[in-house]
């Protein structure tokens, strides 16, 4: 019998609960680290030099692209080398310092990423300045919050972001003394300004401010914050969350490390898409390995109606994505097979049952069925631009199905990866061509180490035969701690060990699955503990809902829930059934309640799950859980307190319902 593959090595034993502290699993980390971490490149200090390195090395190679708008028509990319942009990044740097702006002073960045988000981004690395990004898709409410906790004195803005930030005037003035446009400024604009002591520029403005200045770059060090990221958060104000330079060249040494060992690293060659938000760290870490390799970085117009057309125009290397965007691409991809006709559906089916087959015996994907992929799954690759050899997906789990198919059609490495803000993204990554990773986040990256810490009271055991706890993270990866708040940074790091809060299973081979989150528990009136994150992955599967949020508190004794139905499976039931009305009206049909109820409650018997945490009612919603409601963050996590603030009214009567009822 073959012996099972292992990617992951013991570096240190397991401890027992002792003095009130919980058990703690094994110490693994990477086989490629074995012997010790891999350092950064010789001469590389700070994420300044990356960049300065590749200037030197690929000074005409492509750099940075947007698409040519003639007469509101989108042309082709137009490019800037790495020589074009290291000019402008001098220029802008040089008009940073004619305002008095120094080393250690808090940069903003707000706006979609575009050639001058990166630009900006690259002089705070100049200058040693803390780069701060804004989410674009934040209200003034949080762009005032960051500017004034940070202390922000200078800010990049969008054109159209502009008005943003002049709303958060007066409680900014204190801190924010300069504004630069993206794009052009109007007059009302700067009169705006000028009322509040701020000296607003258009681009081209401010590039001249410095043009007959000269400032010596400051030395840097490793151990220097090179940005504060805000996470959004799922409770409270957002946390700024500090990122040395050292956590950036860390996961760059460890990125490269792991494709070598591959034989699939990334080179000059690569192109790369830029859509995600460059002020969430996924994509800030993924552009930073690009660079490093003087890789060529495309940037989408910024609506997500036109994004598959930039993804054509582009035709990238490597396309990285939120779970939500790929269940999109599988929705649309399903959707046109089945509508294509008896013989190219069934062709299809062939194809793909084939190659699986073929994939689950061990073949490479592109050795599993080449004749398939030429005629059949060609389409597909086509479709993202024809040259796509690596998906990556972070952020949030990507459900098995979409995973597998997207392994099987895409004629690309689909790699599913996790990590926080605070682990500066990428913590696990599956590998290529190991199915058996499926529903998986792969094994640690060779430059952490990892244990698992029990979590007695919701029953996860760090040293049993499938050990499980939270997943706790150690390396010179992670952050410097949360910005002005050392009690929240006291509570996650404890002797050097950053608590995710999430909770992991080790796989045999060393993989990790994530299958719990720590916090989402509470407690029932009859003392049950119930994981609701655990449960709503759960009810999930049940195909005629897109979304649930699953509620429950230590007064009451059951589960309630709020659910997105879906809208095509609700209405095709409601034909079957004789019921005629439009989607919102039906959500509100006691019949259709009862019908969604029964779908939950016949999974939930199905998993085997308890009595109490079967949902005993449910409130259907048309309109799908969103940001504009604030009840989710930018990258789609619940905010819990908003919900239940939201549909308290709704909650309170789901429970008068149910005891009536009893």
């Amino acid at each position: 019998m073959a012996q099972e593959k292992k990617f992951v090595v013991e570096v240190e034993k397991a401890k027992e609960a002792t003095g009130g502290r919980p058990s703690v699993g094994p110490v693994y980390r990477d086989v490629l680290a074995k012997d010790g971490f891999r350092p950064p490149a010789a001469g590389i200090e700070s994420c300044w030099d990356v960049f300065r390195v590749s200037v030197e090395k690929y000074p005409r190679n492509n750099m940075l692209g947007e698409r040519e708008i003639v007469n509101g028509k989108a042309g082709g990319y137009v490019w800037l080398t790495y020589e074009d942009v290291y000019d402008i990044v001098s220029k802008v740097g040089a008009s940073i310092r004619s305002c008095g702006v120094k080393q250690g002073a808090r940069c903003g960045i707000y706006g979609a990423n575009c050639v001058k988000w990166v630009v900006s981004m690259q002089a705070c690395n100049a200058h040693g300045l803390y780069c701060v990004p804004l989410y674009d898709t934040l209200g003034a409410g949080a762009v005032e919050y960051i500017i004034c906790h940070a202390e922000i004195s200078i800010t990049f803005v969008e054109e159209t972001k502009i008005p943003e930030v002049l709303k958060t005037f007066p409680n900014t003035m204190k801190y924010l003394k300069t504004l630069v446009s993206f794009g052009k400024v109007t007059a009302e604009q700067k009169k705006a300004a000028e009322n509040f002591g701020l000296a607003l520029y258009s681009w081209d403005q401010f590039l001249q401010l410095g043009k007959n200045e000269h400032f010596d770059l400051p030395t840097k060090k490793k151990t220097d914050i090179c940005t504060i990221m805000y996470t959004s958060g799922t409770t409270g104000d957002p946390k700024g969350v500090m990122i040395s330079h050292e956590s950036i060249l860390s996961i760059i040494s460890a990125q490269n490390q792991s494709l070598e060992s591959m034989n699939d690293q990334f080179s000059e060659k690569d192109v790369f898409f830029s859509y995600l938000p460059l002020a969430h760290i996924f994509d800030r870490v993924i552009e930073e390995v690009f660079i490093s390799t003087g890789a060529s970085i495309g940037f989408w117009r910024g609506d997500i109606k036109l994004l598959i057309e930039d993804l054509r125009e582009l035709k990238p290397t490597v396309f990285c994505a939120v779970p939500r965007v790929l269940d999109r691409i599988y929705s649309g991809l399903v959707e046109k097979t089945s509508s294509a006709g008896f013989v190219k559906n069934a062709l299809f089916n062939l194809a793909y049952s084939y190659k699986l087959r073929n994939m689950n015996k061990g073949y490479k994907h592109a050795e599993a069925a080449p004749i398939f992929d030429k005629i059949v799954f060609s389409k597909v690759k086509e479709g993202l631009g024809g040259n796509v050899r690596v998906i990556l997906s972070g952020a949030a789990p990507l459900a098995t199905y979409v995973e597998t198919f997207l392994r099987v059609v895409s004629c690309a490495h689909v790699l599913q990866g996790y990590g926080l803000t605070e682990t500066c993204a990428g913590s696990f990554v599956s590998k290529p061509d190991e199915l058996a990773m499926i529903g998986t986040v792969g094994p640690p990256l060779p430059n952490v180490d990892v244990c698992l810490e029990s979590v007695p009271e919701m029953g996860y055991d760090a040293l049993s035969s499938t050990p499980c706890g939270e997943i706790c993270i150690r390396g010179n990866v992670l952050f410097s701690g949360y910005y002005k708040r050392e009690d929240l940074t006291r509570e996650v790091l404890v002797d050097g060990w950053f608590h995710t809060g999430d909770i992991g299973e080790w796989q045999p081979d060393g993989s990790m699955k994530i299958i719990d989150r720590k916090k989402n528990i509470f407690k029932l009136s009859q003392g049950e503990y119930v994981s609701v994150e655990n449960l709503e992955n759960i009810y999930s599967r049940v195909s005629g809902i897109d979304s649930i949020w699953i509620y429950g508190n230590s007064y009451e004794s059951f589960l309630v829930a709020v659910v997105n139905p879906n809208e095509k499976f609700l209405v095709h039931w409601a034909e079957e059934n004789g019921l005629t009305a439009n989607f919102s009206t039906l959500c509100e049909n006691p019949k259709a309640k009862a019908f969604i109820l029964e779908e939950l409650t016949k999974t939930g018997k199905e998993k085997k799950l308890k009595g109490f945490e079967l949902i005993k009612d449910v409130h259907l919603d048309p309109i799908p859980f969103d940001m504009d409601r604030d009840l989710l963050t930018p990258t789609f996590k619940k905010k819990r307190d908003k919900f239940l603030k939201y549909y308290q009214n709704v909650i309170d009567s789901l429970y008068k319902r149910v005891k009536e009822a009893i």
